[in-house]
């Protein structure tokens, strides 16, 4: 995209920064990330509204806050966040000062300097400036549409976007199935042919994946959803037909797909589904709206346990009120002990441990997909979560 260029040193004031990105930069479901005005939500707008001036108490701010910083390429708005406060999912405390002059909050970018105001026993982040004015010659540049710095490490989600899939019944039991290979081929491989009976539509990319296991509340066992594992992609080349042979029987001829990536082994009996339309996604970590608990489902992937940087799926969705951007808090079940100094050995239960947060990247009815961001202990099942 080509826009006329604008001086990086202007006037010498210091000028306030709306909220660092009430949300940043945007993602498409295909994972490219796109620069673009996408609205702050009225909890992000209200909170920042509600600090407009007064900024956030000294003691929120991290133990060596920095009195500047330079915004890097690869840094994300979490990174910077957890930089100056404690609390990274609490920044629209800290950027939430006049919002009206900056018309989109979404972009930050590389080269940008952040001054950290620290007076009155409160803090304010702000974007400062140089002093000096330097004339330029009309010209035009071009520009990345996705230099604006993001939220979180993208890269860690993107595959994710499209695979981490849950049905509200088991429909693909009734969806298209491949049913033969090229030349017989156990496992295909992108670019083998796979042969597809069932009803395709006329949509040309797919989604391949293997046989769905339901979700299971980890405490009432309830079925909250059918998740399905994502094998890869496959395109739709030919259309299949019942015809009638030269002995004037029926004789069915399945369509044809090409495999178009792989993530895991495709072969027969495995399932097909339309690509979805791509999405624009917001990711701005913040608290949820109201109190929430709830437990880990399971392991994305059918690991026992998980570590930072992996994926969970969790037993609250949408309609429990989780939404994308939630940062939830992760806890660790106190043990129980017998106590020694006891001469009747009394058995204790020691407190639950908070150990980690998780980031909510995706979200469905009953069930949502969650990012871990940080942990101390490996994670399973059954592990709970609440608001941060």
């Amino acid at each position: 995209m080509s826009r006329p260029s604008r001086s990086p040193v202007q006037t010498g004031r210091i000028r306030p920064l709306a909220a660092l990105g009430i949300a940043t930069a945007a993602v498409l479901a295909s994972g490219s990330a796109l620069a673009v005005n996408y609205p702050v939500t009225a909890q992000q707008r209200g909170t920042a509204q509600q600090v407009a001036q007064a900024g956030v108490p000294l003691s929120e701010l991290a133990p060596n806050a920095p009195d500047s910083y330079t915004v890097k390429r690869g840094d994300t708005l979490w990174d910077i966040s957890k930089l100056f406060l404690n609390s990274p999912w609490r920044w629209p405390e800290l950027w939430g000062m006049n919002l009206d002059q900056i018309r989109n909050p979404h972009l930050i970018y590389p080269g940008q300097v952040l001054v950290l105001d620290k007076s009155g026993g409160r803090a304010r982040l702000r974007m400062a400036q140089a002093v000096d004015t330097v004339k330029l010659s009309p010209r035009v540049r071009s520009e990345a549409i996705d230099s604006a710095i993001t939220s979180i490490p993208l890269n860690l989600i993107q595959p994710f976007l499209n695979e981490a899939v849950v049905f509200n019944s088991d429909e693909l039991a009734a969806a298209p199935r491949i049913v033969a290979t090229q030349e017989g081929r156990v496992i295909l491989s992108r670019g083998d042919r796979a042969y597809v009976r069932g009803d395709v539509g006329d949509r040309r990319e797919y989604r391949v994946f293997r046989e769905t296991k339901p979700l299971l509340d980890p405490t009432t066992s309830e079925v909250l959803g059918f998740e399905a594992l994502y094998l890869g992609t496959a395109d739709f080349t030919r259309a299949g037909e019942t015809r009638t042979d030269a002995a004037g029987k029926p004789e069915i001829v399945p369509a044809t797909f090409v495999v178009t990536s792989n993530r895991r082994e495709i072969g027969v009996g495995d399932r097909l589904a339309p690509v979805p339309p791509r999405e624009a996604i917001n990711y701005a970590p913040h608290a949820p709206d109201k109190p929430i608990s709830g437990q880990i489902v399971s392991i994305y992937g059918d690991a026992l346990l998980a570590g930072q940087n992996e994926i969970v799926a969790l037993n609250r969705g949408s309609r429990d009120g989780l939404e994308r951007g939630n940062v939830l808090a992760l806890w660790r079940d106190g043990s129980k002990v017998r106590d020694r100094t006891d001469p009747t050995r009394a058995e204790l239960k020691l407190p639950d441990e908070r150990h980690g947060l998780l980031f909510v990247f995706r979200t469905f009815d009953r069930v949502s997909y969650a990012l871990i961001l940080s942990v101390q202990e490996p994670v399973k099942a059954g592990d709970r979560f609440t608001q941060p």
